[in-house]
């Protein structure tokens, strides 16, 4: 027979326990029109979700259930809002993003003479700025055949030295102010892996393509520690108001490093960041000596992959191609690296425990890459999780050695919207195949990490989405859709965007869907994204972006029942 003593000491011990159980499960959002992924990535619907102090998940399912199990709980009604998963842009450039925000920016330039009077312009606005920087240009949409030249920007600013960055980020146009600094002249030799384009008497134009860049880079005062710092406030802001609660930066510097860890020990850094170092020289050499930053504790940074380049672009035909450009018939890119060097750069990398990532964007390029891979041990390099960064242009017998060797594709749909305009005429109707091609991915089962590439791209989870679903400008072009064939489903472009974005950085069991234990990172969405015109998937409006449970971004106030 049990005592009243002891029976009441049970009875407190139990009501303690509930108590307990009921006091880490603050707060749940209900009445919620939510959509995440289970384990076997298949597309789940709920309308309820629970999170306790720490910001993990404590629940997710429905109501009614999840009323009474955690009847203590604050509740927030969305109203049938539409509840997702914070999104996951793969591949970006944060700092970079917050500098572009306060350059001169020529995106939506439509010929020479508007982005002359936009440089224009911005001098005169700016006249105590040292350096005019920006870019964003694109030769081909001003229908002129040609790239611009130095002559160009000097007739209109030549006192002030000017540098301004294809849209690519892969060439790069300067004045000739900027080349008098820097010492550029006719003798100037091409660097390895870049060019510096001449006219027919051996003069540099003003184009400088690839590692030719960094000759006028060297010159241009650094940016500073104040600099750094509003640059990534802007960003983090930009990531919010996008519904990015994790960004893959690719090529973090020795400062972008030491300021990501000082916001996340502060816990400034509103969305998690996954790094890749910039190259294996001196500030790989220092940091690698600790190995991989797995976590800082709070998941908030990362710094566990390694970003190498193999080639440039396709729009300044700087990507390394196996056979001439159809529509260059004198050039098929550059490789950055020999193939040993390369090969010798992706070893020392990956026998230091990081993750590989490689740009690659050219069919040479990507085979060379995978050349490199295939050389390293086979249960590590399945372990690594090694990524192509790019996988743009492929001889189709290449691709099926992604999944042969354990590598992820980590690509950018909306460069494929981006790039339609000149892609094929750039490599031609039979090499186009292997362009872009994410169907084929896919269906040999390999996961594929969705991006944006910004600044390059605009850093919108959304525009992506709609690009690999619709292959269609925002404007609709064209009808049918841009090789339709190789499109993804919505279910899929989802899932590139959170839970495979996710995996690509080894983080799938922490963050990428909405299940139990998980970080409570999630979006409340303006439409549904599974049911509306898929035209119309760029339009969708972030109204609250919530990290580890606590609001970041708020377009809308929250009603609490």
């Amino acid at each position: 027979m049990i005592s009243i003593k002891t029976g009441l000491s049970l009875i407190v011990v139990t009501v303690l326990m509930s108590i307990s159980a009921y006091a880490t499960a603050d707060t749940m959002i209900e009445n919620a029109n939510g959509y995440t992924l289970n384990r076997q990535q298949k597309l789940i619907r709920f309308d309820a979700l629970v999170f306790d102090d720490s910001g993990k998940i404590t629940a997710v399912g429905h109501s009614k259930k999840l009323t009474r199990q955690f009847p203590l709980a604050q509740r927030i009604n969305l109203h049938g809002k539409t509840l997702l998963p914070g999104l996951i842009d793969a591949h970006g450039h944060v700092l970079a993003l917050g500098h572009h925000q306060a350059e001169l920016s020529l995106r939506e330039t439509r010929t020479l003479a508007q982005a002359q009077e936009r440089i224009s312009d911005y001098a005169q606005r700016f006249p105590s700025q040292q350096w005019i920087l920006g870019g964003e240009w694109n030769q081909v949409n001003w229908g002129s055949g040609r790239f611009p030249t130095a002559h160009d920007i000097d007739a209109v600013v030549s006192e002030r030295p000017v540098w301004l960055s294809r849209v690519d980020g892969h060439a790069a146009w300067a004045n000739s102010r900027a080349m008098q600094l820097a010492g550029i002249g006719r003798d100037t030799p091409d660097p390895v892996g870049g060019k510096i384009e001449k006219d027919a008497q051996g003069n540099p134009t003003g184009i400088f393509i690839d590692n030719a860049m960094e000759l006028i880079r060297t010159v241009i005062p650094p940016a500073s520690d104040a600099d750094n710092r509003m640059a990534l406030d802007a960003a983090l802001r930009t990531f919010a108001q996008s519904g990015l609660t994790s960004v893959h930066d690719a090529g973090v510097s020795a400062e972008a490093d030491r300021l990501f860890r000082e916001y996340a020990v502060n816990d400034r850094l509103s969305a998690r960041i996954y790094g890749m170092i910039s190259g294996t020289d001196d500030f790989f050499e220092r940091v690698s000596k600790e190995g991989p930053l797995l976590s800082d504790g709070q998941d908030r940074y990362a710094l566990r992959a390694v970003k190498l380049f193999a080639d440039g672009a396709l729009g300044s035909r700087g990507a390394a191609l196996a056979a001439p450009y159809s529509d260059a018939p004198d050039t098929s890119g550059l490789l950055f690296q020999t193939t040993p060097v390369m090969a010798a750069m992706i070893k020392k990398a990956a026998d230091k425990g990081y993750q590989v990532n490689v740009h690659a964007i050219g069919d040479a390029a990507n085979r060379q890459i995978l050349d490199g891979f295939a050389a390293l041990p086979a249960v590590a390099r399945k372990a690594a999780r090694h990524r192509i960064e790019h996988a743009q242009v492929l001889a189709v017998e290449d691709i099926p050695r992604f999944k042969e060797l354990n590598i992820i594709p980590s690509m950018q749909p909306v460069h494929a919207t981006s790039d339609m305009t000149m892609a094929e005429q750039r490599v031609g109707h039979e090499r186009i195949k292997g362009a872009y091609a994410w169907r084929r991915y896919l269906k040999q089962g390999s996961q594929i990490a969705c991006g944006s590439d910004f600044p390059v791209e605009s850093a919108n989870p959304f525009w992506g989405m709609h690009a690999a679903v619709t292959r269609r400008s925002r404007d609709g072009e064209p009808l049918q859709g841009w090789y339709a064939e190789q499109a993804m489903t919505r279910v899929e472009a989802f899932r590139c965007f959170t839970l495979d974005a996710a995996y690509a950085a080894h983080q799938e069991n922490i963050i990428g869907s909405l299940e139990k234990g998980k970080w409570a990172d999630f979006i409340v969405v303006d439409r549904d994204i599974f049911t509306i015109p898929a035209q119309q998937m760029h339009q969708i409006q972030v109204v609250q972006t919530w990290l580890a449970g606590k609001v970041v971004y708020q377009n809308e106030a929250p009603s609490l029942k």
